[in-house]
């Protein structure tokens, strides 16, 4: 995979780290010069450094943001990593954003955006890990001896098409060979239906083939 990293500070080194030594290709953008000429010597793999400011596309595309997998924003400023995901995310379409979060409050802003809010640097590191192993991120888990993935995503909490009324399960466009089968909200969970509707902020477990799981991620990044 190609990982582009916003931050290079002790998260972002240990995140690259990680990632270089599983034979992944990243890219750091680091707005320090020292801290970027460091990561340019201590890092070993397939990697490139890139100094700016990870919140501004030129930097992205110096990073290679249009043909990574995922985009982790690690700097230490959750406005920062609010910004940089938005940006890789709404225009460059990068399939996964992942951001670290420093202030736990703040968790329900990154995730009203539809973006992926962790506050432990070792959960990122596996979470992207996964998606080597498994060939899908956000897994509940893999059926034996099948193709088909459990996969957990959220409705976006701002969500238009959506809407206070809610949607039916049965009405969301979702790809072939994938299904809703169970609607969490809040601390209520239960079995898909023809009557059950999803609202914004609901969190929905979907059981699709594993090739369709980035067009299931979209259509609900979109909803």
């Amino acid at each position: 995979m190609y990982i582009v990293i916003n931050g290079g500070g002790k998260v972002g080194e240990y995140l690259a780290t990680v990632l270089l030594q599983s034979g992944n290709e990243v890219a750091i953008i680091e707005r320090e010069a020292n801290v970027a000429d460091r990561l340019s010597m201590v890092l070993q793999g397939r990697y490139l450094v890139i100094r700016g400011d990870g919140c501004d596309s030129r930097y992205q595309e110096d990073a290679g943001i249009r043909k990574a997998d995922v985009f982790v924003a690690a700097t230490g400023q959750d406005d920062n990593n609010l910004v940089s995901c938005e940006i890789a995310s709404r225009i460059y379409g990068v399939p996964r954003c992942i951001a670290r979060v420093n202030a736990p409050k703040n968790q329900r802003i990154f995730r009203a955006l539809g973006i992926e809010a962790i506050s432990s640097t070792e959960m990122i590191a596996n979470l992207i890990e996964e998606e080597t192993l498994m060939g899908s991120v956000s897994v509940v888990s893999s059926l034996t001896h099948g193709n088909v993935v459990l996969t957990e995503l959220s409705v976006p909490r701002l969500s238009d098409t959506v809407g206070k009324e809610g949607m039916l399960v049965s009405d969301v466009d979702l790809p072939e060979n994938s299904l809703i089968v169970a609607v969490s909200a809040k601390d209520d969970i239960e079995v898909a239906g023809e009557e059950t509707r999803i609202y914004p902020g609901d969190t929905v477990v979907v059981a699709a083939d594993r090739d369709q799981i980035p067009a299931v991620r979209t259509l609900f990044r979109e909803l």
